[in-house]
């Protein structure tokens, strides 16, 4: 009889798709699962349990949280959930964020200082009940933190503390991510190897033009966040906000959201998503998993995190699976004459001085 020390691995990858994080050798499942919005607040206990199983044995690998997420409450759920399910700690990849805190009004308890890299990812593991993360993400640019010790501390946190095997950045802007990346060369330090950005049929401009040289010459990771368009492609808000949905629930956080989408430039994106519904009735799917197929064609993603109140919402999801092949080059050309906001990018010539500067 195996010790319950030493987990029985039970993970089973079943048609699930694995990409490599990056330029690195990490694989990570198509899809993923997040505690954003949900995990901590609206979803505590055994729920969080279900869901994460659900995506266990629907072969997801990869699950990301974030210090700031409900004051670290989401953590809290996770870790709680991972510690129950007992899984074998090399089987699975988690990640978190450091930046925002958990809404402590000492200065040092939130940015990207030294200090608040180590001491809030610390903080982070104690509430995951983990002794590391495989990657931790600069949850913002921190403008007041010089870039040599931003890249410094995450150093420290890989190469001296051993709490993480990776780290990346969310929502910078290309150049400062090269920046990092040259600052790191230039000091023997460690590059950040991936960015968490969103990215959707409506959200498109930054990954696929500003990032494109960061996939292009230093083969950058993408963990992309808001897949379905906070809901908008999922085709629930086509006839007004039902009062069960994320909208209703923190009205006062969408405020802006629900404002816009309530205007014409709103409406428009409703009337897109009739149209886009139409195609995914023809393909014999629904329209969620029509909107991750055509992420999941991008092959700058590296994974899609997915959000899930219920186990079955993972369940769900994770038939996209079947629809990616269906996303013939035809289907795409179909869908691009709905969305009609296909970035126009040039050449960025900010990456042309680095790739000198690196020479």
């Amino acid at each position: 009889m195996a010790s319950p020390l030493s987990p029985i691995s039970s993970f089973d990858p079943k048609d699930m798709e694995f990409r490599y994080l990056g330029p690195t050798g990490l694989k990570v499942s198509l899809f993923s699962l997040g505690g954003w919005m949900t995990y901590g607040k609206h979803v505590t206990g055994s729920p969080v349990t279900e869901c994460l199983k659900a995506a266990w044995d629907h072969g997801i690998n990869y699950f990301d949280t974030a210090e700031t997420y409900f004051n670290g409450e989401s953590e809290i759920a996770m870790g709680q959930s991972l510690k129950e399910l007992n899984w074998p700690r090399e089987e699975f990849v988690i990640s978190t964020k450091i930046f925002f805190g958990t809404g402590s009004k000492e200065p040092n308890c939130r940015g990207l200082s030294r200090k608040h890299l180590v001491e809030g990812l610390k903080q982070s593991l104690t509430r995951l009940q983990l002794d590391y993360v495989d990657i931790v993400f600069a949850h913002r640019m921190d403008p007041n933190v010089p870039m040599k010790e931003i890249v410094e501390g995450f150093t420290q946190i890989i190469r001296n503390l051993n709490l993480a095997y990776y780290w990346g950045t969310s929502e910078w802007t290309a150049a400062q991510i090269q920046e990092a990346t040259f600052i790191a060369d230039k000091y023997n330090l460690i590059a950040p190897v991936v960015e968490q950005p969103q990215y959707n049929m409506f959200s498109r401009e930054r990954f696929e033009v500003e990032y494109d040289p960061l996939f292009t010459t230093l083969s950058y990771g993408t963990t992309i966040w808001s897949p379905l368009n906070l809901g908008i492609l999922t085709g629930k808000y086509n006839n007004g906000i039902p009062e069960d949905s994320r909208f209703a629930r923190d009205s006062e956080f969408f405020k802006n959201t629900i404002s816009e989408l309530q205007g014409a430039e709103g409406q428009a994106k409703i009337e897109k998503v009739k149209k886009l519904m139409a195609v995914a009735e023809r393909l014999e799917t629904t329209m969620p998993a029509l909107a991750l197929a055509w992420c999941a064609k991008n092959r700058n993603v590296s994974t899609i995190i997915l959000g899930a109140t219920k186990a079955e919402q993972v369940v769900e999801n994770c038939k996209a699976l079947k629809v990616i092949p269906k996303l013939t080059s035809s289907v795409l050309a179909e869908i691009e004459d709905i969305l009609l906001n296909k970035p126009q990018g040039g050449p960025q010539i900010w990456t042309q001085r680095l790739v000198e500067a690196r020479r």
